[in-house]
């Protein structure tokens, strides 16, 4: 049975794969010259997917933050702060 960080991180992965065929997609639909609306809308879902990803990393950030039974409520608020204005 896997743990909860090896689940979040194979489903990462999988979320990443999805995105590199996402681009790779996207790199044939330039060489065969599809129409430029097709493209723009496969660099949306790309954009979409990727941000979703990185949205789940950032809780990552946040949930480990968190979980850091070593510091009090107010060293953790600011963890978090510190977190979203380094990263976002």
């Amino acid at each position: 049975m896997q743990t909860p960080a090896q689940q979040h991180q194979d489903a990462m992965l999988k979320r990443l794969a999805r995105i590199e065929g996402q681009v790779r997609g996207l790199q044939a639909m330039i060489r065969r010259g599809e129409d430029c609306e097709a493209i723009a809308q496969q660099f949306s879902a790309a954009r979409k997917a990727l941000d979703r990803a990185y949205q789940a990393m950032l809780m990552c950030l946040v949930e480990e933050a968190m979980h850091d039974t070593a510091q009090d409520s107010a060293e953790t608020l600011a963890k978090v702060r510190a977190i979203f204005t380094k990263y976002t």
